[in-house]
């Protein structure tokens, strides 16, 4: 019984550690292969989805912003390159644990030791902690991806590079921006879902405004064929009147960021038109000077 008992203590230590090793490898292995497998599934699903979208509008739409299959992609493979680091942190983690009771190496003052280290770290590292975790909440949301026109409230630009830790803004400036994701408190973003183009044209009060809102409907009304940034035709509504305009807004539903270049056109489209149907737009009234000319 002791040569027994001699061969099991030579033999049995090493035996378990392997069979430790081996099952965290399977383990990590399986979970891995469980995560790509999800990933791979809801990619091919949204790829479905983004395809059945219907008509030019939900295409446009669907390209421009968050919906588009790639950007779509990209933050599921982030995250799912996030929790596969995770599965390997904590399958490691615990067979070094079980290892380290196998060859009976006391773990309570090593517990003890990491936790206050731990606690130490957390106190050092609390702005890193909070950089990740905005980092992770801000891909899973989607505030916010590559390529994108952002307002984060100090800068304004277009999104290079996102991590979890930083993002990478270059401004119109051409001035590349580091900005850490636990400090961006709020975000404005101008590439997801649609945008929208306003022009208000101020109308003489001695003008028809039936006539006025007749001439500005004609002259968009075809604006949503001929332009593909535009989505729906455009609308023409009474906004407000004072002393001596009757102001007319103009609004058109675009794609993302389109909405400054379709002003241009749609101001040019409205000059033309009301030139042509000899409406007057008003002159900005000045007070005049005290005292009379200087």
């Amino acid at each position: 019984m002791d040569w027994y008992e001699a061969v099991d203590q030579f033999i049995g230590p090493p035996l378990t550690i392997l069979g430790i090793f081996v099952g965290a490898v399977i383990v990590r292995w399986l979970l891995h292969r469980a995560i790509n497998r999800v990933v791979k599934t809801a990619s091919a699903r949204h790829a479905e989805r983004t395809v059945l979208l219907p008509g030019r509008a939900g295409t446009l739409l669907a390209s421009a912003s968050g919906l588009a299959h790639e950007r779509y992609v990209q933050r599921t493979q982030t995250l799912g390159a996030v929790l596969r680091s995770i599965v390997t942190i904590a399958v490691s983690s615990i067979a070094l644990l079980t290892i380290m009771a196998v060859l009976n190496i006391p773990l309570g003052p090593l517990l003890a030791s990491a936790g206050v280290g731990g606690v130490a770290l957390g106190f050092g590292a609390q702005s890193l902690v909070k950089d990740f975790l905005s980092g992770i909440f801000m891909i899973v949301e989607d505030q916010y991806g590559v390529g994108d026109l952002i307002d984060t409230g100090d800068v304004v630009g277009t999104v290079q590079d996102v991590t979890l830790r930083v993002t990478r803004i270059r401004d119109r400036s051409g001035v590349v921006w580091y900005i850490r994701n636990g400090e961006i408190v709020r975000i404005g973003n101008q590439s997801q879902g649609w945008s929208t183009a306003v022009v208000e044209v101020p109308i003489a009060l001695v003008e028809d405004s039936a006539k006025a809102t007749r001439v500005l409907q004609e002259a968009v009304a075809d604006l949503a064929t001929v332009d593909d940034r535009v989505l729906e035709t455009p609308t023409v509504t009474t906004e407000s009147m004072s002393l001596g305009a009757l102001t007319l807004r103009v609004s058109a539903k675009c794609i993302p960021t389109a909405n400054l270049e379709v002003q241009r056109v749609i101001r040019d489209r409205i000059k033309a038109a009301l030139d042509q149907a000899e409406v007057q737009i008003t002159a900005p009234s000045v007070a005049p000077w005290p005292g009379g000319r200087r």
